[in-house]
C-alpha cells in the first residue's frame, strides 16, 4: 500500500485533515496503529510543590554555606523532576491491545468499560475499589476509567486508570 506523501508514518487510507477531539490515527513503534495515547503528565500545582520543597533546602543549607545549599536546591530539584516525569504513566491504546502503565492485554479480554468524573470518581477510586484491580491511579488526575477483564486465567477482576480524556477512552475501546 503507498505511503502518503505528507507523512511517511501514515497509511494513505488515513484521514488528512484532524479535529481536536479525535487525532487521527499513527503507527507506533510496533508498527500497530495507534488509536488513543495520553501521558499522565503531573498537573502544573505539583511541579509548583516541588520546586517549593527544593527551595525550602536552599533556606536550610544557606545559612550554613551558599554553595552547600544551591547545590541541595539543584540536587533535590533535579531528584523530584526525574521522579514526576518517570511516575507519568501512559495509556496506550491500538486495535489489538490497551496498555496502561507498564501493563498490557489484548483487547479480546476486555469487558464493560466506564468513564467516571468528581464524585463517581472519587468513589471508585476510594468505597468501590476492588483491592484485587491494576490501578494506574494519580492523584493529579480526577478522572477514571474502569475496563473490565474478561480472561478466565487472569484473577484481576478490571483495570482502573486515571485519565484527562474519560469520555474519548472509553469511545475509543468500545468501537468496534
Amino acid at each position: 500500500m503507498p505511503r502518503s506523501e505528507r507523512d511517511p508514518a501514515q497509511p494513505s487510507s488515513a484521514p488528512t485533515s484532524t479535529t481536536p477531539e479525535e487525532p487521527s490515527p499513527v503507527a507506533g513503534p510496533d508498527g500497530d496503529v495507534v488509536l488513543y495515547r495520553e501521558r499522565l503528565w503531573p498537573s502544573f500545582w505539583v511541579w509548583v510543590v516541588c520546586i517549593g520543597v527544593a527551595a525550602g533546602s536552599l533556606v536550610v543549607f544557606a545559612p550554613i554555606n551558599m554553595t552547600a545549599g544551591v547545590v541541595a536546591f539543584l540536587v533535590l530539584a533535579g531528584l523530584l523532576v526525574f521522579a514526576l516525569v518517570r511516575s507519568a504513566a501512559t495509556i496506550v491504546v491500538t486495535p489489538t491491545e490497551l496498555r496502561v502503565g507498564r501493563a498490557q492485554i489484548e483487547r479480546r479480554f476486555l469487558g464493560e468499560v466506564a468513564g467516571f468524573t468528581r464524585d463517581e470518581a472519587r468513589v471508585q477510586r476510594g468505597m468501590e475499589l476492588n483491592a484485587r484491580a491494576y490501578q494506574c491511579i494519580r492523584g493529579w488526575v480526577d478522572p477514571v476509567v474502569t475496563v473490565g477483564i474478561t480472561d478466565p486465567a487472569d484473577p484481576t477482576p478490571y483495570w482502573i486508570t486515571s485519565t484527562r480524556h474519560p469520555r474519548r477512552l472509553v469511545g475509543v475501546l468500545t468501537a468496534d
